[in-house]
């Protein structure tokens, strides 16, 4: 039993440490494969917009130098009229296709084509580039930017600013991207619609502008969408330190983590090519395959238990006859010489009193010769029953010859050897009672008994316990005498 225990408690150890090794791998695994998906989206849909501005930046001169025309024209204009209440912007936009906007000098929209646009103030939604435009006012060139969004639309389109020659307003034009060719060829919106739609894992992919806009949201109320707290505060740190940051929050009971990535453009032009990537991901797709594989670890493990279980029996089983004969006397079932050996000797080191009684059948012979060796094994098995039963399981008994025993007891006083001894006669004689009385055959036990000292080993006890036993049978056997 006791080795079945530790077989069954090694497997089950073993089996767990496998099993557990198992699913932790599984786990790395399958984040290693979520955090890859998002790389790999990342990686597309900032390559996308790598690509359309570096596209831009070859191919959009045609344009631009179309807005630089139309802005020396309006230069001219208002040098000859410098009051924008006269000019006529729903003219000015049918005629060169563009929308133009008048900023003052405090970056606020005081006449355009656009009317919706009429009072916006750059300086209250976005610092940052009210300054920029602060120094295109007081400059002299002709600037345009690259992709960048409406405010109020969040159509996305190219702007250009132009100074009027006193340096009091800015002139600046727009032009819609979204019909032409080269947008549709490499539009980064479609790019992220794919994404969210190939990976579950990703629920959103949204790119801002360095104002904090969303570009490609459309609104027909003219309220344009704008990140809010409290991922605005992550918004501008990774526009400002141009570093990966994320945030989790928790959403409709799921985990949802906020990946924002800053981008900027090869060539730097304005404020424009300075964006933000939001990808927010979800943890669906990994709580759903770890559920799935801590219910199959969990299975798994079962499997294991059952199995190690099984197992364990089985080679107990197998073992248990070969190990319990390699320590006991195979017709007794008593220990073996070599086993109380070392119990006597493990006792001896632990500094434990010992009281040794060596049992000796008298006669025995005898019983052999008349009646064969059949009966003389059913006494052996006897008298080894009576033995164990009289001495209890405190005691250690042994057989360690053809008809010697020998009992080991721990601190135990005189008396109570004794007493042991004095049953031990009396019912081993009740136990051949009938063999006395039929055969004539003088059948009884002689006991010797010592107490060990402090320079004891097994040897000295075993001769003293054996010079006791000379005695009993000198004396008349049918007895016990303590050294």
């Amino acid at each position: 039993m006791k080795l079945t225990i530790i077989l069954i408690i090694f497997s089950l150890l073993l089996s767990f440490v496998i099993a557990l090794f198992d699913y932790m791998k599984l786990k790395e695994n399958v984040v290693i494969s979520q955090n890859t998906k998002i790389s790999m989206a990342e990686d597309k849909i900032v390559s996308s917009l790598s690509t359309i501005d570096t596209v831009y930046d070859l191919f959009d001169e045609e344009m631009a130098k179309k807005m630089k025309d139309f802005s020396m024209e309006l230069v001219h204009k208002y040098e000859e009229e410098s009051n924008f209440e006269r000019w006529d912007f729903q003219e000015l936009k049918n005629r060169f296709g563009m929308e133009v906007f008048i900023l003052d000098s405090k970056n606020t929209v005081v006449n355009s084509s656009f009317a919706e646009d009429i009072g916006l103030s750059f300086s209250e939604c976005c610092p940052g580039f009210s300054k920029l435009l602060d120094s295109r006012r007081e400059g002299d060139d002709f600037s345009h930017d690259g992709m960048d969004i409406q405010s109020r639309t969040g159509e996305i389109k190219k702007f250009s600013y132009t100074p009027t020659p006193d340096h009091l307003y800015l002139i600046e034009l727009a032009v819609s991207l979204e019909q032409e060719e080269i947008f549709k060829q490499f539009n980064f919106l479609e790019t992220s619609r794919e994404l969210e739609n190939t990976y579950d894992i990703i629920d959103s992919i949204h790119v801002y502008n360095v104002g904090g806009f969303l570009l490609g949201h459309k609104t027909e109320n003219f309220k344009q969408k704008k990140i809010e707290e409290p991922f605005y505060s992550i918004f501008k740190e990774v526009s400002k330190s141009g570093k990966l940051q994320e945030l989790i929050v928790e959403e409709e009971g799921r985990q949802k983590t906020y990946r924002y990535i800053p981008y900027e453009a090869d060539e730097k032009r304005g404020y424009s090519t300075n964006r933000v990537v939001e990808i927010v991901y979800n943890d669906s797709e990994l709580t759903g395959l770890l559920q799935s594989y801590k219910n199959q670890f969990i299975f798994q493990l079962l499997a294991i238990v059952i199995a190690a279980v099984a197992v364990s029996f089985l080679i107990g089983r197998l073992v248990a006859t070969p190990i319990h004969l390699a320590f006991h006397d195979s017709m007794t079932g008593l220990k073996n010489r070599a086993a109380f050996e070392d119990e006597v000797q493990r006792n001896l080191a632990g500094r434990n009193d010992l009281a040794l009684l060596m049992i000796d059948l008298d006669n025995f012979k005898l019983v052999n010769d008349r009646l064969g060796h059949g009966e003389g094994d059913r006494i052996l098995k006897q008298t080894a029953a009576i033995i164990a039963d009289v001495v209890g399981p405190k005691a250690i008994a042994a057989r360690v010859g053809g008809d010697e025993f020998l009992v080991q007891f721990k601190s135990h006083a005189v008396h109570f050897v004794q007493r042991v001894a004095e049953e031990l006669l009396v019912k081993i004689e009740e136990g051949v009672s009938d063999i006395k009385a039929t055969e004539q055959i003088q059948i009884s036990v002689s006991i010797g008994i010592c107490f060990s000292e402090k320079d004891d080993n097994f040897d000295t006890l075993y001769a003293k316990a054996d010079e006791a036993l000379y005695v009993s049978k000198e004396s008349g056997k049918n007895q016990y005498s303590i050294y």
